[in-house]
């Protein structure tokens, strides 16, 4: 059995590899995303593999189940870029990494908040070319704060227990109010107290109709003034032109941001001999309390182990029974 793989990178091909060697599926590589122009590198494949910034509508469905594909696979767990409906449409199969070492996103939220308070990145630069001066450096105490948390589903635990062993009271909003949370401490607010009391707000929650541009200029203007952003989830969740006039205008005073709205043209490649044209992120790269890091929040040695291990075992159930045990996986049957 083949699987063919798309927006690959060579440490998709060592973990992939490594943990097929128990599996013994053919394992294609290719590092382009899968699109329309590239459907055509199918060949006698019976699964694809695809990752975050491969857009799967109801053209790429027709044309992978006349190919004869059976599964499509993502491996990562949210599932916003595929057309679910136009997948069943056509027959096919859709399985995903719903949980993998969510301890690696939220403890990357974690860095993004302790370098942008203590400014650490900019203190490594000084301390390089001899200038050990403390001005501009001065940060606060997270001891004491208020976080909030919007969404708490494996990530966002992951990230309030670590918040409330700093000493900080978590306040969070979901659909439901988790009680494994609360016990140790977390309390459910509606969103709007959650964004007026947070001094720092992190978004943990997927990217849906009803999430979409959830920070906008309204839920910006409820807000604390010189409260601090993070967002470790999807792009879409933050309006980019609204957080940038709200950092022009001083009432967002610290972004951190793993994630962007059109990241596909951007992240996972080299461009540093490259002009590039996204206004926005230059804008955003341009302030001195932003840090944009590029989607690594879930690279570590421990999350790619389990997103390789979980994604070949998901494909192998899938074409072998048709089935999962791992229910939280399957998206189409």
């Amino acid at each position: 059995m083949k699987i063919t793989f798309f927006s690959t990178q060579l440490y998709d091909k060592q973990f992939f590899h490594q943990h097929n060697e128990s599996i013994g599926f053919e394992l294609e590589f290719f590092e382009t995303p899968l699109n329309i122009q590239t459907v055509h590198l199918i060949n006698n494949t019976q699964a694809v593999c695809v990752f975050v910034n491969d857009k799967i509508d109801a053209a790429i469905c027709k044309q992978l189940a006349a190919k004869g594909v059976k599964v499509i696979a993502l491996r990562c767990a949210g599932f916003n870029n595929i057309d679910l409906a136009a997948a069943k449409e056509n027959g096919l199969q859709v399985c995903r990494v719903p949980a993998y070492s969510p301890e690696a996103v939220a403890e990357h939220a974690i860095a993004m908040i302790l370098t942008l308070n203590r400014k650490t990145h900019k203190a490594y630069n000084r301390v390089r070319e001899q200038n050990f001066s403390l001005n501009g450096l001065l940060g606060f105490n997270l001891h004491g704060k208020t976080v909030g948390v919007i969404g708490t589903g494996n990530i966002g635990k992951a990230f309030c227990k670590i918040m409330l062993g700093f000493g900080c009271k978590v306040m969070a909003f979901d659909l439901i109010a988790n009680r494994d949370m609360q016990d140790i401490g977390v309390t459910y607010h509606p969103l709007v107290e959650v964004l007026q009391q947070a001094d720092i707000l992190s978004l943990h929650c997927p990217l849906t109709e009803q999430t979409h541009h959830i920070i906008n200029n309204e839920t910006i203007a409820l807000m604390k003034k010189g409260a601090m952003l993070i967002n470790t989830s999807r792009g879409g969740l933050i309006h980019t032109q609204h957080v940038i006039a709200a950092l022009k205008s001083g009432h967002i005073a610290y972004l951190g941001i793993d994630v962007y709205e059109q990241e596909e043209k951007l992240f996972f490649k080299d461009l540093s001999a490259s002009i590039i044209e996204d206004d926005a992120i230059q804008r955003l790269m341009s302030f001195p309390n932003v840090l944009v890091t590029a989607h690594q929040a879930f690279f570590t040695q421990e999350a790619m182990a389990q997103i390789a291990t979980i994604t070949l075992n998901n494909v192998a159930q899938l074409l072998q029974t048709g089935n999962l045990t791992n229910k939280a996986a399957l998206l189409i049957q």
